[in-house]
């Protein structure tokens, strides 16, 4: 997976108001035969998008074209079920990099982190706001300011500061995984190695 920097985003958004969107909706189970991280955005909500015979359901949000950009804007529950990291992988192979609801699944927000695409929780009463928005206007655009926790929508009338833990904040600021986080801190593991050899 590319691993890029993340800086402020300022996008139209995707509505997706249903609550309780849990992870075999984003992912089907069918589709995770793969370990690759590759290629699942276009299984993304398959099963929503797509009837029986593979035609496009018209009246779905990815399948309308005036919705677009890189903000899905979902309902309450977000990612529950099961703890699947083909979820978060699909959003992001689908080129979404911010996902906006009033509360995630612990599980299924951590896979974001990891898969470098940004969970942002706020208050209820704001996601209603700006969901009611940008349905009636999809060119509604909201800013996502990672290094000033804010999220800001001038239409909705909506300014709020978001929480996120400090180490996947830097992470995603620096475009860093696991992995090269700790590569970055080489020489500080090798000090304390030294120092604390007996």
């Amino acid at each position: 997976m590319m691993k890029e920097k993340f800086t402020t985003i300022t996008s139209t958004c995707v509505p997706m108001p249903a609550e309780n969107i849990d992870t075999d909706r984003i992912i089907p189970a069918r589709f995770l035969k793969s370990t690759s991280r590759e290629g699942f955005g276009e299984k993304l909500f398959y099963d929503q998008r797509f009837d029986a015979d593979g035609n496009q359901i018209a009246d779905f949000p990815l399948n309308n074209p005036a919705y677009g950009g890189v903000i899905l804007v979902a309902g309450k529950n977000f990612g529950c079920g099961s703890s699947r990291e083909h979820a978060a992988w699909a959003i992001h192979d689908y080129g979404f990099r911010v996902v906006v609801s009033s509360f995630f699944a612990d599980i299924h927000k951590n896979n974001e982190l990891n898969s470098f695409v940004l969970p942002v929780t706020i208050p209820q009463d704001m996601l209603d706001k700006l969901l009611e928005t940008i349905t009636a206007d999809p060119t509604t655009k909201v800013v996502v300011d990672l290094e000033n926790q804010t999220i800001k929508c001038e239409a909705a009338g909506i300014e709020y500061k978001f929480e996120i833990n400090p180490y996947k904040k830097y992470c995603l600021l620096n475009g860093l995984d696991d992995v090269d986080y700790l590569l970055s801190r080489r020489d500080d593991v090798v000090a304390y190695e030294n120092k604390t050899k007996k």
